[in-house]
């Protein structure tokens, strides 16, 4: 078995802390991650991790080696990319992660013409509405909506999506048409929140003649998925804060539309994440310009068709 496998298993394991999670993101049996795990046990002669029946932790030869496997694989990916600049035909796999409804309407309708156009790489996208990390999953890069946290990753600028705040015909109908956040609090309206493991506490941040202000809306419904919160206002359950190009298509339709507009959302960045090292990949930065151009012009041209509506409150 491949030395370097075993070092690259092992790195899975120790950032993820878990046999099975490790096998799970290489895409192995846990049987084969720990066969992996003790082969290189074997070969360097000390007990790398301390293994009980709930618990897995890196011992102080495992923790030592940690570093210098790490730096291995950053050597040999660096010259795989070096080869890779050389020829005309990228391969390899591409994990990717994005927002649910960034990676469904933007992401995944174009992912069949960059894998025509490639066809020796391969994708792996992942979809959650929950904050990744790319170093302990594995992520080539990760779209997303807001502000990163983490400031040593590297950031390609997307969008400026312009957001709204919509219900159904029947919301407003059977509760009152709010015409600002104040409205929102003050009236108690039904706010349909997103919220997933680790979010900080939920407030809208809207535009007001004062500025920005966040604004502690309330209501009984919230859930992780956002897809969900709209197929809940739709069912005219509450009012939801959506991205434009997320909701373009109920607005023209007159299905949603948009509610306190003397205080707009705030405009939230729609970029990419990656580490120096993946941008060294070539398949990672033609993925990343395949991508980012044509996800920008989705969302100018969904902006673009909602605009009479939006600028008429």
């Amino acid at each position: 078995m491949s030395y370097l496998d075993n070092i690259r298993t092992f790195v899975r394991v120790y950032e993820l802390g878990s046999m099975s999670a490790a096998g799970r993101d290489l895409r192995i049996s846990p049987a084969v991650t720990s066969a992996r795990i003790s082969q290189l046990e074997d070969y360097l002669g000390v007990r790398l991790f301390q293994r009980t029946t709930r618990n897995l932790t890196p011992t102080e030869q495992g923790q030592a080696f940690y570093g210098g496997a790490v730096a291995v694989l950053e050597s040999v990916d660096e010259a795989e990319a070096k080869v890779m600049n050389l020829t005309d035909a990228p391969r390899g796999s591409l994990f990717v992660a994005a927002p649910l409804g960034v990676g469904r309407r933007l992401v995944a309708p174009q992912a069949p013409a960059f894998l025509s156009e490639y066809p020796e790489i391969s994708l792996r996208l992942r979809l959650s509405d929950r904050v990744v990390d790319l170093t302990t999953e594995g992520l080539d890069l990760a779209f997303f909506l807001g502000q990163p946290e983490d400031s040593t990753l590297r950031i390609r600028k997307i969008a400026d999506c312009r957001r709204v705040l919509v219900a159904a015909p029947d919301y407003v109908k059977r509760r009152g048409m709010p015409e600002s956040g104040e409205d929102l609090v003050r009236q108690k309206h039904d706010c349909l929140s997103l919220r997933y493991p680790g979010a900080s506490e939920f407030q809208w941040m809207l535009d007001t003649s004062d500025g920005p202000k966040r604004f502690a809306v309330t209501g009984r419904c919230e859930c992780d998925d956002g897809d969900v919160l709209t197929d809940w206002a739709l069912a005219g359950q509450g009012v939801a804060l959506k991205p434009v190009f997320e909701v373009a298509d109920h607005l023209t339709a007159g299905r949603l539309i948009p509610v306190a507009q003397a205080t707009l959302p705030v405009s939230v960045q729609m970029a990419c994440l990656y580490t120096h090292r993946r941008h060294q990949d070539p398949k990672t930065r033609l993925f990343m310009d395949f991508m980012t151009e044509r996800m920008a012009r989705t969302v100018k041209d969904a902006e673009a068709v909602t605009e009479t509506l939006l600028s008429n409150p």
